[in-house]
């Protein structure tokens, strides 16, 4: 009775303004003020997300006003393209000009030609150079829209109503172990973010085999999950015993993907399957292997025509619903995978979001208010005691893709392999992305925002948790090559020299702060590839911190944390061994070896500005403890760690950082490990 009730407050609030919800009153929801705030004078801000029966609400009485225009005899000829109604965009700061509107109203119009399909029932694209046109080939016309034919308000409903039951069901079969443990392993710790999957089509076509299961993506999800299972005795045991410790899925999976490819047939569960072993070998530091399955994954995406939005094929395609929605969420998961691998192994990204590319849009919005616990085995053993939270992985995952648009030309512009950017290029990236993040962050939704001066006592989903220290390290990757670039181009601006040296102090001290929060919630064993990645890009910032000043005691603190991190971290992912290597050896130029195994922990009385891990790695998180049986905050602002006047900002320092090169971007630029096994994966 209780959870329900809470409930019911939590869905009455989605759309109550600032002002009602601190008074804590009933909001009539009017916009874009509410009657409450009108009367009371009160500024009127709405901040959360709309409820979906809000939003159908507001979209009905859209298509009825758009009826009415349409049906209206002056303005017949002039709305004739914009009688459909609107899908909810989970990134409104990624909405069309009216310049590119019209752009984009024009090719829908014009149609994609190529689209087809091919003798075996799947469908190909292919462009107008190709064997498979000839000039007077037509495409269909007209605008080909899904909601010509049906209101997005339906297509929602159809979708979220066939999630849920399909999670019903799911929730009744009986899949023996170890593969119900590691496939829970994956929706746990891999789907929310990543989105490789769409779970409600795999685990239906599971049982029917369908076409969006194949036991090769299977196995590809069991060998991905592995890592984290071995920390549970009993499934490390049936492992051992009947899957030579869980390296026969990848064996598996790997001679089935070959065999498909050779007899040429391609499919969206073969991206998939790509996707998860590519993810896997990047973890292990295999980067040839690593790069070549992105490369096929993204190879087939254009074949596939995945690379064009589902909603505008000409009608000689039928898509239903479904398939249109897993076809935009793959999609966006091989753009977030593209910038992920990119910038991991130092190289240019391949995918672009064009006016072509699938909208960020989600119809099924159904993973965004399930209820999120970790699982498998916490650290030390035991049974998890965390309060069940709310996912909002539909919000995080097109959180992280706005995200991934923003660091695409970061990548681009500052990082470009050749070196082919001008100063100019350099400085426009720099103006027009930091504004593009800030942007960003205010407008991420309270639910998915940590801030680092005001932890909580126990992390948010690990999901939430990489999104935010991804922020953090994208602001590091933009303004760290301003930290070593003032002696070659002239420039003496000591406020700018400041507020870049602000920027990735505090980014970096900021990422520290949130995993100490993620390590004492989840403990090590769950820390991914993207994290690490986050730890090595802000120990490069206090390298650069101690290079250019040795003395600086704090700043090697805070690097010695780090490696502390990158050690652990190394046991399940090899790749970072060879982050470790690159900074044990500059500290070495500079007389400061560092024993990797054996890194101590400061003394607490010199752990000023920095994360206080608890004593014990592996102590589980219990919440029947009081709130002081937790250790101290991972981080007292009034240590002064975020406080800009805590940065040492003596010319000599911006005079010593100039004569510095900064860590390469790649972590993955390493000889390939030889003899290694293929169970370590994760993204």
């Amino acid at each position: 009775m209780s959870s329900s009730s809470s409930a019911k407050a939590t869905k009455k609030s989605a759309f109550s303004c600032e002002p009602c919800r601190r008074r804590k009153v009933k909001c009539g929801g009017e916009q874009p003020i509410c009657k409450r705030c009108a009367a009371r004078k009160d500024e009127c801000v709405y901040r959360l997300n709309p409820t979906l029966s809000y939003t159908q609400r507001l979209e009905e009485r859209i298509r009825e006003l758009e009826d009415q225009l349409a049906n209206a005899p002056v303005a017949a000829s002039s709305h004739a393209g914009s009688s459909h109604s609107s899908p909810v965009i989970l990134g409104a700061s990624d909405a069309p000009s009216a310049s590119r509107a019209s752009t984009e109203d024009r090719v829908i119009k014009k149609g994609f030609k190529g689209i087809k399909v091919d003798d075996k029932g799947g469908i190909t694209y292919h462009g107008a150079t190709s064997f498979f046109h000839l000039p007077s080939d037509s495409s269909a016309t007209g605008d080909g829209h899904l909601s010509s034919q049906d209101s997005n308000v339906q297509r929602r409903e159809r979708l979220v109503t066939n999630a849920w039951q399909q999670r019903a069901l799911e929730n009744l079969s009986a899949i023996p172990e170890p593969f119900h443990h590691l496939l829970e392993l994956h929706w746990c710790w891999i789907h929310p973010l990543f989105n490789f999957i769409y779970r409600p089509a795999f685990t239906r076509d599971m049982q029917t085999l369908g076409p969006y299961y194949s036991h090769t993506l299977l196995n590809a999800i069991f060998s991905h999950s592995i890592r984290w299972a071995k920390g549970d005795p009993a499934i490390a045991g049936i492992l051992e015993e009947s899957y030579d410790g869980g390296q026969v899925f990848g064996k598996h999976a790997r001679r089935m993907l070959f065999d498909d490819l050779s007899a040429g047939s391609s499919s969206i569960p073969t991206i998939q399957t790509l996707l998860l072993l590519s993810a896997q070998e990047c973890s292990f530091g295999n980067s040839t292997q690593a790069w070549t399955y992105s490369g096929v994954a993204f190879r087939l995406l254009d074949h596939l025509g995945i690379c064009l939005d589902g909603q505008r094929y000409p009608e000689s395609v039928s898509m239903s619903d479904e398939d249109v929605e897993i076809r935009h969420r793959i999609f966006w998961s091989c753009y977030l995978w593209d910038k992920m691998i990119s910038l991991y192994l130092g190289r240019s990204p391949t995918l672009k979001h064009s006016k072509a590319s699938p909208p960020q849009i989600m119809f099924d919005d159904s993973a965004e208010t399930e209820m999120w616990v970790p699982f498998g085995t916490p650290p030390g053993g035991g049974s998890w005691n965390y309060p069940p939270q709310t996912a909002h992985s539909a919000s995080c995952f097109w959180s992280m893709c706005r995200l991934c648009i923003i660091f695409n030309e970061i990548l681009v512009h500052m990082y470009d392999p050749l070196m082919q950017n001008t100063e100019a290029e350099v400085q426009t990236c720099l103006q027009t992305q930091g504004v593009a993040l800030q942007k960003w962050w205010d407008e991420l939704p309270p639910y998915l925002r940590i801030d680092p001066a005001a932890l909580p006592a126990l992390a948010p989903p690990s999901h939430i948790v990489t999104t935010n220290c991804l922020y953090y390290t994208f602001k590091i990757l933009l303004y760290r090559p301003m930290l070593t670039r003032w002696g070659s181009s002239g420039e003496d601006d000591s406020q700018l020299r400041r507020h870049y040296l602000v920027e990735c102090i505090t980014s970096a001290t900021s990422v520290i702060a949130i995993f100490d929060l993620f390590q004492r919630t989840f403990g090590m064993n769950h820390c991914i590839l993207s994290i690490a990645y986050s730890i090595y890009t802000a120990a490069s910032v206090f390298l650069l911190q101690v290079q250019a000043a040795p003395n600086d005691q704090q700043a090697l603190r805070r690097l010695r944390f780090c490696m502390h991190i990158l050690a652990q971290v190394k046991t399940f992912s090899p790749i970072i061994g060879s982050a470790l290597s690159l900074i044990d050896r500059e500290l070495a130029l500079l007389g400061i070896p560092v024993d990797q195994t054996g890194i101590e922990q400061p003394a607490a009385s010199s752990m000023e500005g920095m994360p206080r891990m608890s004593p014990t790695y592996n102590q589980p998180v219990n919440m029947a403890f009081s709130q002081s049986t937790f250790s101290p905050s991972p981080f007292d602002p009034r240590m002064g760690g975020f406080s800009a006047e805590s940065i040492p900002v003596d010319p000599g320092v911006y005079a010593a950082m100039s004569s510095l090169e900064p860590l390469s971007v790649s972590v993955g630029a390493i000889p390939e490990p030889q003899g290694a096994p293929h169970y370590h994966a994760h993204a």
